[in-house]
């Protein structure tokens, strides 16, 4: 269930209901009450999940989905216990019936003295406080900052000027710069007949005590589970963090940095400026990242890889060498 600071429960459908507005055909099950939507791998008896490729046929048939969105060649994989809704586009479909089931909190102001722990925090001119939102001792929001609603702030922080942070849970001693954005949602779009259809991010965003954010960042809340980044990771300006990513502690990452979504990095891994880090990478502790590397795939702890595609160093820097004299030599011909 998403975060009830963050996300209001609509009212429950039943599964016709449901496959009604989202232009599905009920198989079984129209009946059953839904509330909420979720992966087949943690979805319980109230929620309505979707089966995005035949790599998730084991987790269909493991699901405890109360309802699933599939394609009709699907069917013989899910349990008996589920209800069934048929559609040709189930991610698209499930897209939509987040809609349905989940709304973000509306942003509503909180009085300062609600929202403060004690009178050591400091306001500048121009913040914006959601109901809900809470800000520990010795914190300084910056001016025309805004902190959505349920956001938690914890102490000694320093939140620069024009920053937004929402659906997320701040530790102590961080500071993010002017102009980060921290909570916004991440980009992922199912394709339908109709055209592309947002995938709802209903996660939020983890930043752990003592982590720094450069000047205008941004780390985008989850897709459904949690963006994390650990103790004392320090990032630079310009970086950008996509939804469901786990960044371990100490980690350092130069401006320009970009690591999409579902990456799991180690402790004190070091991105060097312009690294660019595909979708579901896995980087070991005390790994490198050179600068201006695009990595498609995973690297082992300890190494340091550069070059496109990223390769162990030592490699890439030979078919470097090894490129450069035949271009030479064909020059001179």
């Amino acid at each position: 269930m998403p975060d009830p600071r963050f996300f209001d429960s609509l009212p429950a459908l039943s599964v016709a209901e449901l496959a009604e507005r989202i232009g599905g055909e009920v198989l079984r099950g129209g009946d059953r009450k839904v509330s909420a939507v979720a992966p087949l791998g943690s979805a319980e008896a109230g929620d309505v999940a979707f089966l995005g490729g035949r790599k998730f046929l084991t987790a269909l048939a493991e699901t405890r989905a109360g309802g699933v969105i599939l394609p009709a060649a699907g069917l013989e994989a899910a349990p008996e216990h589920t209800a069934i809704i048929v559609s040709d586009e189930p991610q698209a479909a499930w897209a939509r019936a987040s809609m349905f089931l989940h709304r973000p909190v509306p942003l509503q102001e909180a009085a300062r003295d609600s929202v403060a722990e004690d009178d050591t925090v400091v306001f500048e001119p121009g913040v914006v406080l959601g109901a809900g939102a809470r800000i520990g001792r010795g914190t300084r929001i910056g001016a025309n900052s805004v902190i959505g609603p349920g956001v938690q702030i914890g102490r000694d922080c320093v939140i620069g000027s024009n920053v937004s942070v929402c659906f997320a849970l701040i530790g102590d001693r961080v500071r993010l710069l002017s102009g980060v954005r921290i909570g916004e949602a991440g980009f992922g779009a199912a394709q339908s007949k109709a055209g592309p259809v947002d995938v709802p991010q209903l996660g939020r965003v983890i930043l752990q005590d003592g982590v720094t954010v450069g000047a205008n960042s941004c780390i985008d809340r989850g897709a459904y589970d949690d963006t994390v980044v650990g103790e004392n990771t320090k990032i630079d300006n310009l970086v950008m963090i996509a939804h469901n990513c786990v960044i371990g502690r100490n980690c350092l990452m130069a401006a320009h940095t970009g690591i999409s979504g579902s990456c799991i990095v180690g402790d004190n891994v070091i991105f060097g400026g312009q690294a660019g880090i595909g979708d579901h990478i896995r980087i070991g502790e005390g790994a490198r990242v050179a600068g201006g590397a695009g990595v498609l795939s995973d690297i082992p702890a300890g190494e340091t890889w550069s070059g496109y595609p990223a390769k162990p160093i030592r490699q890439s820097l030979r078919e470097a060498v090894w490129l450069a004299k035949q271009a030479s030599g064909k020059a001179r011909s």
